[in-house]
C-alpha cells in the first residue's frame, strides 16, 4: 500500500511512518516542518527506498494537487494539525487554519485524485483526531464513539470541525473516509512542551515541575507506538465511514503520573540529595481544563483486534529511559519559543 502522511515528521504521524514503512508499506511523508516537526524523528527510514519526503503545508492546495498527481496514494493518512492546548489559548488562529482550513483542503485534494483515477473502492482517508473533542467527563463513564461532541477549548473545537468535515464528504461525496479519536499519547520522540516530556526535562535540569491545579484532572494514557499500531489496522480494515476510538484503559490522575515519573528518574538517576519529587509545584489551572477523558475502545478491539501492548507504567519506563538516551535529540528544542515557559494563560 502506498500511504501519504500528512504530519509525518510529528510525534504521532513520525511513529507512524517508522512502523508504517518497516511493515513494507511505500510512505509519502507530507509535512510543513513548523517548529514540532523534526525530520530527525524519521531519520530511521529515511534512507528506504519505501521512503519520501514533500515538504508542504496543507493549506496550499496547489502543492497537495501536485503531490496526490505524483503519487496517487492508495490511502491517506492526515495527522498533521496544531495540537497544543496552551497555544490555542494564545493563538487560535493558527488551529483554525490548519486544522479546518488544512482538512478540507486535504479532503478536496483527495476527492479530486480518488474521481480522477476512478473512484478506486480500496481508497481511504483516515483523519485521526482527539477525544478531547467529547469534551470532559465526570467521575464515570467513558467516552464511546457515540458520545456527543462538546469541545471547550479552540484546539478541541477546531478538531471537532474537522471531524465533522471529514463525515459530511463522506456522506455527501461518497469519499471512503475512516476516523479515529485518540486518548493522551506518549512516548519516544514527544515534543518537549507537552506534559510527560515537560515533567522528564525540568527534573533532568533541577527545574520547578508545574502541575496545574491540584493535579486531579484525569488522562487515559496511550503509547504512541501503540496508536501507531491501531491507526494501521485502521486504515488497512476499516469500514468506510465508521469512527474508531483508540485508549489504553491507562488511566491516571496528573499528579500521580508526575510521581510516577519522578520515582522512575529517582531509580535511574538519582539527585545528589532528596527526590525528584521535591521540584513538583501547583501552578494556577489552565482556563477551560476539562476534569477527565476516558476511552472506550471496545470497537477497535472488536473489529479489528487491535488491544495495547505495555500499561502506563511499562511505557512510562521505556519513554524516561530514551530521554536520558537521546539528549542530542530534545537538547536542541528547549530554546525554541514556548518551550521553556509557560503559554496559554490567558
Amino acid at each position: 500500500m502506498k500511504i501519504l502522511v500528512t504530519g509525518g515528521a510529528g510525534f504521532i504521524g513520525s511513529a507512524v511512518v517508522r512502523l508504517a514503512v518497516e511493515r513494507g508499506h511505500e510512505v509519502v511523508n507530507l509535512d510543513a516542518l513548523t517548529y514540532a516537526g523534526r525530520l530527525e524523528n524519521v531519520a530511521a527510514v529515511a534512507d528506504s527506498p519505501l521512503y519520501s519526503f514533500e515538504h508542504a503545508d496543507i493549506r496550499d492546495r496547489a502543492a497537495l494537487a501536485r503531490i496526490f498527481a505524483a503519487h496517487d496514494p492508495d490511502a491517506v493518512m492526515h495527522l498533521a494539525a496544531e495540537s497544543h492546548v496552551d497555544r490555542s489559548i494564545d493563538g487560535p488562529g493558527d488551529f483554525i487554519d490548519t486544522n479546518i482550513i488544512g482538512t478540507y483542503n486535504m479532503l478536496e485534494a483527495a476527492r479530486a485524485q480518488w474521481t480522477a483515477t476512478g473512484r478506486p473502492p480500496g481508497f481511504r482517508f483516515h483523519h485521526i483526531s482527539t477525544d478531547e473533542v467529547y469534551g470532559s467527563l465526570g467521575d464515570t463513564g467513558l467516552f464511546t464513539e457515540e458520545t456527543p461532541y462538546d469541545p471547550r477549548s479552540p484546539y478541541s473545537a477546531s478538531k471537532a470541525s474537522s471531524d465533522h468535515l471529514v463525515r459530511a464528504w463522506f456522506h455527501t461525496y461518497g469519499l471512503p473516509v475512516v476516523l479515529t479519536n485518540c486518548s493522551n499519547n506518549y512516548g519516544p520522540y514527544h515534543f518537549p512542551e507537552k506534559l510527560i516530556p515537560k515533567v522528564i526535562l525540568n527534573a533532568l535540569h533541577g527545574k520547578e515541575i508545574p502541575v496545574y491545579g491540584e493535579g486531579l484532572n484525569v488522562r487515559d494514557w496511550l503509547f504512541v507506538e501503540d496508536h501507531a499500531d491501531a491507526l494501521l489496522l485502521a486504515v488497512e480494515k476499516g469500514r468506510p465511514g465508521r469512527s474508531y476510538n483508540v485508549g489504553g484503559h491507562n488511566e491516571r490522575r496528573n499528579i500521580d503520573l508526575v510521581h510516577a515519573i519522578c520515582d522512575c528518574l529517582d531509580e535511574k538517576r538519582p539527585r545528589e540529595t532528596g527526590s525528584y519529587r521535591d521540584l513538583i509545584r501547583f501552578v494556577t489551572d489552565r482556563p477551560g481544563h476539562d476534569a477527565r477523558y476516558a476511552i472506550d475502545p471496545d470497537r477497535i478491539t472488536d473489529e479489528l483486534g487491535w488491544k495495547p501492548s505495555v500499561t502506563v507504567e511499562q511505557g512510562l519506563e521505556k519513554t524516561v529511559q530514551w530521554y536520558l538516551d537521546n539528549p542530542e535529540w530534545w537538547e536542541p528544542l528547549l530554546e525554541i519559543e514556548g518551550v521553556g515557559t509557560r503559554v496559554g494563560t490567558a
